[in-house]
């Protein structure tokens, strides 16, 4: 399956989302899902944040495909990654094609957002973003992630995504 890659910054003279949904006990945003991060996990460069979004609405809420995300730096301004749909350019492991799932209310579906931490080019400066905006699909809201860190692309420009896919695991 060819690996499928996008840009993700916003449209010229779109504001970034204000919208805040890291808080899981918070409002349900009109949406009807709230997108949260449990944390990340980090060895050798190499990166992963685990996304968990939640019905919290009342109505089933359909998904089939990849997460978006949005990176912004410290001072708000939108950094211009590719971001690629499955990971094979950065890993292996974390390409399994996107199913259509349906999730009652209360249900949970995961991803995860991959990179690595590499400085390959000692032109480019290294990247750090600062904030994580996810939009659950295409053309969908996005809604900001809490980080536990910044996510340090180094120069590679590139950040991959697993599919959305049920969640197995009890609600936390």
């Amino acid at each position: 399956m060819p690996t499928v890659a996008r840009l993700a910054d916003p449209r010229p003279g779109e504001p970034p989302s204000r919208r805040t949904a890291s808080d899981p006990a918070g409002e349900c945003p009109e949406s009807g899902v709230r997108i949260t991060s449990p944390g990340g996990s980090a060895a050798v460069g190499l990166r992963a944040l685990s996304l968990r979004l939640v019905n919290c609405g009342t109505k089933p809420y359909r998904l089939n495909g990849y997460p978006v995300p949005r990176l912004y730096d410290g001072d708000g301004d939108p950094i211009p990654v590719r971001v690629v749909d499955g990971a094979e350019e950065i890993t292996s492991g974390f390409d399994a094609p996107p199913r259509p799932l349906t999730l009652r209310p209360g249900e949970r579906a995961v991803a995860t957002v991959l990179w690595r931490n590499l400085v390959t080019e000692s032109t480019v400066v290294a990247t750090n973003g600062e904030r994580l905006e996810i939009a659950p699909a295409k053309g969908r809201p996005t809604q900001v992630v809490g980080l536990d860190g910044p996510i340090d692309l180094g120069n590679t420009g590139r950040i991959g995504v697993s599919a959305w896919k049920k969640a197995t695991d009890p609600a936390p």
